[in-house]
């Protein structure tokens, strides 16, 4: 294994045991202690330190995830000293940035710097590292997950050995750890493939759910980036379609854009979430009007500006990756079952889409795939709804997202990824003695 340079060496800030809650509220932590590493070197000597007290060791970013997965009883790593861009190579293409470093913060000086990823989720307030590490993915027919933009990696592993990973130095490790939910490592910097900053035409309109339920392979077909909301209890959905343009640049109006982005899908959708969840009677109303507030749009700008939005409404969410010739039929059943049940669902359900990449864990790992996910507002009883869902999903061979809600286990997950042994062979070399371990892990990957 081939090591990488330690950064210099400074006092890693320790705070005392808090409670750590993850963003959606519904995963809560207890840490021994929390430290604050700022160098390559100071998260070495804290995993070190970690392993001579028998204590375990999770990083963890914004929380963002809806899982435990990086929840801990020992050492709880947080990156918010580790952050910044380390290198741009605009010969090679390529950004080196620090693990803890907010996709937002990377995004903007990207494009200051006249460069961009060339996809992205829909949320940039994670950091790279816990993005990457969980799955994180937009919508695209040919470009794929965050993770997969990957093309090199460092992590200290579990016995402080900082490692530098890419397709041809420990390509075994890189083929695990760009999705390496953290059991493999602590991700310390991570080499992202950038390209010339481009601009992207958003058409944004209403469809039927019959209509774009039937179209979904010529839409998936003709557009660069094609994805669509559907709203439960009615035949309305909402559409987005992103193409690369030549400009020139027509970004939203300021004030349609505050009405779109912040009134309507934030702050009316903030009351009327909390209106169905304390009369879930309302819910059918609520959605056939919400499902009409948002009129067709076009603008065009640069990318993270188009493919990301704000979320100011908190939720939970269960997604599951399904392969992409039964997702229509999926999402069907799903609507079926909704209709014959006396659930009342007050969020839409978001329907994305990616090609097939080479990682071992991620979910479209080996695929085409579709990606069916469903939310509820923070606080509202979520397991008969999710526990439902995920039946329709796992009955075509789907796949859970690793950050956000599911029960599948190792019996089940080592069926659906061709790959998983070979995850875990790379897990047991690297952290035998699972310092990196938790009981999601335990769960998910199994001892």
């Amino acid at each position: 294994m081939t090591g990488i340079p330690r950064g210099a060496s400074g006092t890693t800030r320790t705070r005392p045991a808090n409670a750590w809650r993850n963003w959606a509220g519904n995963v809560t932590a207890r840490p021994a202690r929390a430290l604050f590493p700022a160098s390559v070197a100071e998260v070495t000597a804290a995993v070190r330190a970690a392993a001579g007290e028998g204590l375990r060791v999770k990083a963890v970013g914004t929380g963002h995830s809806f899982t435990a997965a990086a929840a801990t009883d020992g050492v709880l790593i947080r990156p918010d000293r580790l952050t910044g861009i380390r290198a741009i190579d605009r010969a090679a293409g390529t950004v080196t940035v620090a693990a803890g470093t907010p996709l937002k913060r990377l995004n903007v000086a990207l494009a200051a710097a006249g460069l961009s990823l060339t996809n992205m989720g829909d949320i940039m307030e994670q950091t790279v590292a816990g993005a990457t590490s969980t799955g994180t993915h937009g919508t695209g027919r040919d470009s794929a997950s965050t993770a997969a933009q990957i093309v090199a990696l460092e992590l200290v592993t579990a016995d402080g050995t900082p490692l530098r990973c890419s397709a041809e130095e420990n390509s075994d490790v890189f083929a695990a750890a760009r999705v390496g939910l953290g059991a493999l490592g602590v991700v310390t910097a991570i080499t992202f493939a950038v390209e010339p900053v481009f601009l992207l035409r958003a058409r944004e309109e209403p469809m039927t759910f019959d209509r774009v339920t039937a179209e979904f392979e010529q839409h998936v077909a003709e557009n660069e980036h094609f994805e669509f909301y559907w709203f439960p209890h009615t035949g309305n959905c909402n559409t987005k379609r992103n193409n690369r343009s030549a400009g020139p640049a027509v970004p939203p109006g300021r004030v349609a854009g505050w009405i779109d982005d912040e009134l309507l899908s934030n702050g009316v959708f903030q009351v009327a979430c909390s209106l169905g969840r304390a009369i879930p009677a309302t819910i059918p109303a609520i959605a056939a009007v919400a499902s009409r507030a948002l009129s067709a749009r076009t603008y065009t700008d640069i990318p993270y500006k188009v493919f990301t939005s704000p979320r100011r409404v908190r939720f939970v969410e269960m997604e599951y990756a399904l392969p992409e010739e039964a997702a229509v039929g999926a999402l069907r059943e799903v609507r079926a079952m909704i209709e014959r049940s006396p659930l009342k669902i007050g969020f839409p359900l978001e329907i994305r889409t990616a090609p097939a990449d080479d990682i071992t864990l991620s979910t479209a790992s080996g695929r085409r795939t579709v990606y069916i996910a469903a939310h509820l507002y923070r606080g509202t009883p979520h397991r008969a709804y999710f526990t439902a869902v995920e039946r329709v999903m796992t009955a075509h061979g789907g796949r859970p997202h690793w950050g956000k809600i599911h029960t599948r286990d190792a019996e089940y997950l080592s069926g659906v990824y061709p790959r998983f042994a070979e995850f875990t062979a790379v897990r047991d070399r690297l952290d035998p003695d699972r310092r990196f371990g938790n009981d999601y892990l335990r769960r998910v990957l199994g001892d």
